[in-house]
């Protein structure tokens, strides 16, 4: 029983985590068609930036590490994305390689190419004994960040009329924009709010790790990536229970597998999505997009 909930509670803590990086992922593909890998880079940058403040009082970094990444979604849905809009799924597709090569070589020339280690709240590392069962104060951190991020992404999208206009844009982006809904501001919006889950993963994540180097979100990007296929591309609360699957998956894997063969613990991980898409092609949601409408 121990054994259980102890996994149980790690999978949730992992699942987590990848959920916001797959929200992040669909909220971009249901309003642009875009999988924007280049939020990757995004999570690294929130990574790098709580580094070079490590020394600093922890709310100032964070908030510093929140600023810094949406201000860099913003700068390059305007820069990158905005001038390609109206291009194929293609074009968009290998605009986001373009900056996601482009950010992180940048941080190769500015940081080099090793991991840096640093500490980030390093109290995290404690545990809380309750009966048999440990439960480390990291994984009740992530647990609890991840539920108000995903409530307040929620509720954003329910009760504001932004929101409810980044809805209509997702479910039919030409007839909102013929309804009134401005385009830029929309996926500005969207770009901002990949930018914050980008931020909170990127502190959960440096937390975890305590290192920083420039290909560390290229993971939780392919596992978001992945986690919203299974979701249904555009469909949020299914690429939040995708990532949850992922993440549960994993450590599930991890945990019953013998020592020799939890080194091949992603492949039997990918392989389960594949089994998943055999079954439904069009993930385990569908998107409203693609739904009948009578």
């Amino acid at each position: 029983m121990t054994f259980a909930i102890q996994t149980l509670i790690d999978a949730i803590s992992v699942g987590a985590l990848y959920a916001i990086s797959a929200l992040g992922i669909g909220l971009l593909f249901g309003i642009m068609r875009l999988v924007n890998f280049a939020q990757s880079e995004f999570v690294t940058v929130g990574v790098y930036t709580l580094m070079m403040l490590a020394n600093a009082w922890f709310p100032l970094a964070a908030l510093a590490a929140v600023v810094v990444v949406v201000l860099l979604a913003l700068t390059v849905e305007r820069l990158a994305f905005r001038p390609v809009r109206n291009a194929d799924p293609a074009t968009l597709l290998i605009a986001s390689f373009a900056v996601s090569y482009f950010l992180q070589n940048g941080l190769v020339l500015l940081f080099g190419a090793r991991p840096i280690g640093f500490d980030v709240l390093p109290g995290l590392g404690q545990a809380i004994q309750v009966e048999t069962v440990r439960i480390p104060l990291l994984n009740i951190v992530t647990i609890a960040a991840t539920s108000t991020l995903l409530l307040g992404v929620g509720l954003f999208l329910r009760l504001t009329r932004t929101g409810i206009e980044m809805r209509a844009a997702a479910v039919d982006f030409r007839m909102a924009r013929l309804m009134g809904v401005k385009a830029d501001r929309v996926i500005a919006v969207g770009f901002g709010l990949a930018g914050i889950m980008s931020a909170v993963v990127s502190i959960l994540y440096a937390a975890q790790t305590g290192t920083a180097s420039p290909a560390m979100g290229l993971q939780l990007a392919l596992v978001g990536f992945v986690a919203t296929v299974i979701g249904g591309m555009g469909n949020l609360p299914g690429a939040v229970l995708g990532g949850l699957a992922v993440g549960a998956i994993s450590v599930l894997l991890q945990a019953v597998l013998p020592p020799d063969l939890r080194v091949f613990r992603e492949a039997f991980v990918y392989a389960a999505v594949i089994a998943v898409l055999l079954l439904r092609p069009q993930g385990l949601f569908r998107s409203a997009a693609e739904r009948e409408r009578v």
